[in-house]
């Protein structure tokens, strides 16, 4: 029989320890023939990016030793961090990084010198012993980092690279076509990101290395570019959003040929190096990823007739896809399954499970499933949302009361939150809360247009759409209005503080590194999201009004609930002043403040004892501010002004 307890109290098996340190976090998939290598963020080794191999027998093995850790900081955010040819890995060491080589039988080995360079997105040149690869330079002191597409001789680099394309502000994705005469890449400008627009050149290799005849084939200021990959034929494909949709295209030397026409997304915003949606089972058919109204869906492509013909599957999240003959690798979850490392055999059409982020396994009369939502907005628009009602087997609310809301705001803000199970919100279900994390305008997964809601209305659109998925909870009875909370972390740092500035609706809230001063922003920031707030909120200093309207810091006297702020000291993209300025104006107007800062930590947290200290000290936060106790002990900290 459940015990009666108020929401917020329950006690539950979803601890923050076993949270923390039983999960991993999967990224990047390469295949190296019959091989399977991945890489993963450990919280219980400090967040150390390790790289792992399954070979055909099926054992799995560490490939990198402690204290190698492959991750590169390009763009900060990274990705693209290794490759494998034949059995030899070559990855970017978080420490120095620098690239390394690595055989099955040698400790890894730098082959770039130990300068102030940084390479991602690496491919293997096999004809002329080299590495292509994105490289920033940041040897010279107070120069925005210079970025370029490098060959880096595989015996050793001493110069680090020899420049083969450079002029523009980013490059992303070098790929050489299969007899090695050709080389493609993305390429885009300040003040554009990756999904606003970017442009897909191709150009001849020469018997020299160097590249000739250079060739624009797609893209533009307006048209976004995603994954060109060789398909074995030397055919280019790629993915553009030019219809207000990513769909697939290729180009054969002539023109460029659409292959899907769907108002559904191929593509994904590039936040990250190595990203890819589909891969190449034959010259005749790929297999290919796509979303639709928040699910992910898997299919196979044949490039001749262009029939696509969509393939069950139990995921409704699937990334970092890679394919060859017989089998289909990409990382998947839902709202049962974490995310795993997941391989489909084409022949038998199963699904194996490689690696899953957890190997934690709880009930199902603890879990809550996600829920989509869709509500009205502003403007007579359509926004969208995953729900999720509190749920514990052992517990349950005294008559008549309702749960406490928190409310998500993912980051990015160019991103997408998914209906995969995750731990982090089962941690608030099974306590008693009740979690909607909304994807509001500005998201990517519903086209071009959606995404563009938020252009110059970063701060105004992200909030109504939070503040609206909240509203129309509580006019469906679900939740209790007088007890709902936003937390947000980086983009959606800034949303949670901003509604809890400018707008009266919130009675808690909880920010992650979020953003509180957009001047400070744009003059702290890296070269990467240096001029995202112009297409977010205007031409900077021209539009110096907004930035200022716009800016919490600047009204923190507006904010009348409480407040917690948790902080990396080693952030580079929201440095710790963002925070330390908003506490320090709320400590002065009596507002409850809670500042919470972690050694070590950068932009997003990665190590365990910080993901475990950070969910608790916001349990124990909203405890004291909507009046329940929580059932395990908690190291309690200072609340001013409460």
């Amino acid at each position: 029989m459940p015990k009666i307890a108020p929401y917020g109290s329950w006690k539950s098996p979803i601890a923050a320890d076993v949270i923390a340190r039983g999960a991993v976090r999967l990224m990047q998939v390469v295949l190296d023939g019959e091989d399977i290598y991945w890489l993963e963020s450990r919280p219980a080794e400090g967040g150390r990016y390790v790289i792992v191999k399954r070979s055909p027998d099926g054992t799995v093995r560490d490939v990198t030793p402690a204290p190698f850790y492959a991750r590169t900081t390009v763009h900060e955010y990274g990705g693209g961090d290794f490759l494998v040819h034949n059995g030899t890995v070559y990855f970017s060491n978080f420490k120095d990084q620098r690239l390394y080589a690595q055989t099955p039988s040698t400790a890894p080995q730098p082959i770039t010198p130990d300068r102030a360079f940084r390479y991602a997105d690496a491919v293997i040149d096999t004809h002329r012993n080299r590495l292509i690869c994105v490289r920033e330079d940041h040897t010279i002191a107070g120069r925005e980092a210079v970025n370029t597409i490098v060959g880096v001789n595989l015996d050793g680099d001493p110069d680090g690279g020899r420049v083969l394309v450079s002029g523009n502000d980013f490059y992303a994705s070098p790929r050489i076509s299969p007899e090695g005469t050709r080389l493609a890449w993305l390429a885009w400008n300040h003040p554009n990101m990756p999904w606003d627009g970017t442009e897909l050149w191709v150009a001849e290799i020469a018997h020299d290395g160097s590249l000739k005849n250079f060739q624009k084939i797609a893209g533009g200021p307006t048209e976004s570019i995603f994954q060109p990959e060789w398909a074995p034929d030397s055919t280019l494909y790629f993915v553009s959003d030019r219809t207000g949709w990513w769909n697939l295209y290729r180009w054969r030397g002539r023109r460029v040929e659409a292959l899907t026409d769907r108002e559904a997304e191929f593509g994904q915003p590039q936040w990250v190096f190595g990203m890819s949606t589909y891969g190449f089972v034959s010259e005749r058919e790929l297999v290919c990823a796509y979303t639709q109204n928040g699910t992910w869906r898997l299919a196979r492509l044949d490039t001749v007739t262009k029939t696509l013909q969509e393939m069950e599957t139990p995921y409704t999240e699937i990334s970092y896809v890679r394919a060859s003959a017989n089998s289909v690798v990409f990382r998947g979850g839902s709202p049962t399954e974490m995310l795993s490392i997941v391989r489909l055999d084409l022949r038998t059409r199963r699904y194996e499970v490689l690696r899953r982020s957890s190997d934690l396994s709880f009930d199902e009369g603890y879990l809550s499933f996600a829920q989509p939502i869709e509500f009205h907005t502003e403007g007579g628009q359509t926004a969208y949302a995953f729900f999720y009602p509190p749920k514990n087997r052992d517990f349950q609310a005294p008559p008549g009361e309702k749960p406490p809301l928190l409310v998500l705001s993912h980051g990015g803000p160019t991103s997408a939150t998914t209906s995969t199970l995750k731990l982090e919100i089962q941690f608030w279900t099974s306590r008693g809360f009740a979690v909607v994390d909304v994807n509001y305008g500005g998201s990517t997964g519903y086209g071009r247009a959606y995404r563009e809601r938020l252009k110059g209305q970063w701060g105004i659109v992200d909030v109504d759409d939070c503040v609206n998925a909240a509203k129309y909870l509580v006019q469906q009875g679900l939740v209790d209005g007088e007890r709902v909370a936003i937390r947000g972390g980086s983009a959606g740092g800034y949303t949670t503080l901003c509604a809890l500035t400018f707008r009266k609706f919130f009675t808690a809230g909880a920010s992650y590194f979020g953003v509180s001063d957009l001047e400070a922003l744009d003059r702290d920031t890296h070269k990467f999201e240096s001029r995202y707030n112009r297409s977010l909120i205007g031409p900077y200093p021209e539009r110096r009004d907004l930035y200022y309207q716009r800016s919490p810091i600047h009204f923190a006297h507006q904010i009348s609930c409480p407040v917690i702020f948790f902080q990396g000291l080693e952030d580079r993209v929201v440095p710790p002043s963002q925070s330390e300025m908003m506490v320090e104006a709320l400590r002065k107007k009596g507002v409850p403040v809670a500042y919470i800062a972690f050694e070590g930590e950068q932009h997003g947290f990665r190590k365990a004892e910080t993901i475990q200290r950070s969910l608790e000290a916001e349990l124990y936060f909203y405890s004291k501010v909507f009046g329940f106790e929580v059932a395990d002990p908690v190291q309690p900290f200072s609340i001013d002004n409460l």
